[in-house]
């Protein structure tokens, strides 16, 4: 009988946790051995390590979470894991898979999993997305390919999956890409693999985040709050900025001086493609920008590449290496390689 592979289970808190209250609505309550006890089919895929991390909704998970979180999935995979599956709501998921993808260096997979419906509900699909997800963990397929987020059978990367949709089970989408594989009958059907991301080596001592500001673009602001943002403690600033990069030129000379002061990331809010580097030309265009030391954040969206610049920041990166690594974390690294 062939051996099932070790997968460690991290449950976080989040909606496939949830269950009505006595004052209304639906609040954390289930622990990661109630999860487990509602799918008898799991025991048929792998071996369970659980451990209930907390009983937080997504919104409340911090970055100070994720990095411990990241060290026990560490010390899971020095234990022997083949894989970690992190149980969390889906408010943040693309943060927290991101994120681990920055941190975590091993080729063993990473899922990051969650639900749209809560438990009591009609169609709760939490049940669906854990067993996929400790399939996936335990995958020798999906070795390689850094963090994956499982929902609605479908496995995305970490750097391109966007929550795409509020409370459809088929929320989470890659914009611009695909997902890399599926799960059919049990099994994990591979379409593509991708380059990994560079992987981020925090030192050893206990970190503290640096704090970073994110600041999206709309027809008609004047930027007026990006001179105050050192003065409010920010260390560093995204702008998510208008189509492949683009802003307001009222916001040039604001934006050229918070640049002097601080590393400032230039993000877009579209949801698929690049920012640009050498196209335009015009007052607040992408190539106006970036000569005045804005740092193109590629195919990171600004929720990402804030996570991203705060972990740098925090781990007393130079400027120099800060952009290139940013530079690296917002690019392909390589095509998509199709089976």
């Amino acid at each position: 009988m062939q051996q099932l592979p070790r997968v460690s289970l991290l449950v976080t808190g989040g909606t496939i946790t949830m269950t009505r209250s006595a004052a209304g609505g639906i609040t954390p309550t289930l622990t990661g051995a109630d999860l487990v006890a509602a799918v008898p089919e799991l025991a048929h895929h792998a071996e369970l390590d659980v451990h209930s991390y907390s009983q937080k909704p997504g919104a409340s998970l911090t970055l100070e979470d994720l990095l411990a979180i990241a060290q026990l999935a560490r010390e899971q995979f020095a234990q022997g894991a083949h894989g970690v599956v992190v149980v969390q709501g889906t408010d943040t998921i693309e943060e927290t898979a991101f994120v681990l993808d920055m941190l975590l260096a091993s080729d063993r997979p990473v899922v990051v999993t969650g639900a749209m419906r809560g438990p009591q509900t009609p169609g709760a699909d939490g049940p669906a997305n854990l067993l996929a997800s400790v399939i996936v963990a335990g995958s020798e397929a999906m070795c390689g390919q850094g963090a994956l987020v499982v929902l609605n059978d479908e496995v995305h990367a970490a750097r391109h999956v966007r929550k795409s949709h509020t409370v459809s089970t088929a929320a989470f989408a890659s914009p611009g890409f695909a997902p890399l594989a599926t799960v059919v009958e049990g099994r994990v059907e591979v379409f593509a693999r991708i380059a990994r991301s560079p992987a981020l080596a925090l030192p050893s001592d206990p970190v503290t985040p640096a704090p970073v500001a994110l600041v999206s673009a709309v027809l008609g602001d004047d930027g007026r709050m990006l001179p105050h943002l050192p003065q409010m403690g920010y260390r560093g600033a995204v702008i998510e900025a208008m189509g492949a990069g683009h802003l307001p030129a009222t916001w040039v000379a604001q934006v050229q001086a918070l640049a002097d002061k601080m590393p400032v990331v230039l993000a877009t809010r579209v949801k698929a493609g690049r920012v640009l580097e050498q196209t335009y030309g015009f007052p607040g265009s992408e190539m106006d920008l970036i000569q005045k030391g804005l740092i193109p954040a590629g195919h990171l969206s600004g929720p990402k590449a804030c996570l991203l610049l705060r972990l740098l920041l925090a781990c007393g990166v130079a400027q120099g290496e800060l952009a290139a690594f940013i530079r690296r974390a917002g690019a392909l690294s390589g095509p998509l390689r199709s089976f």
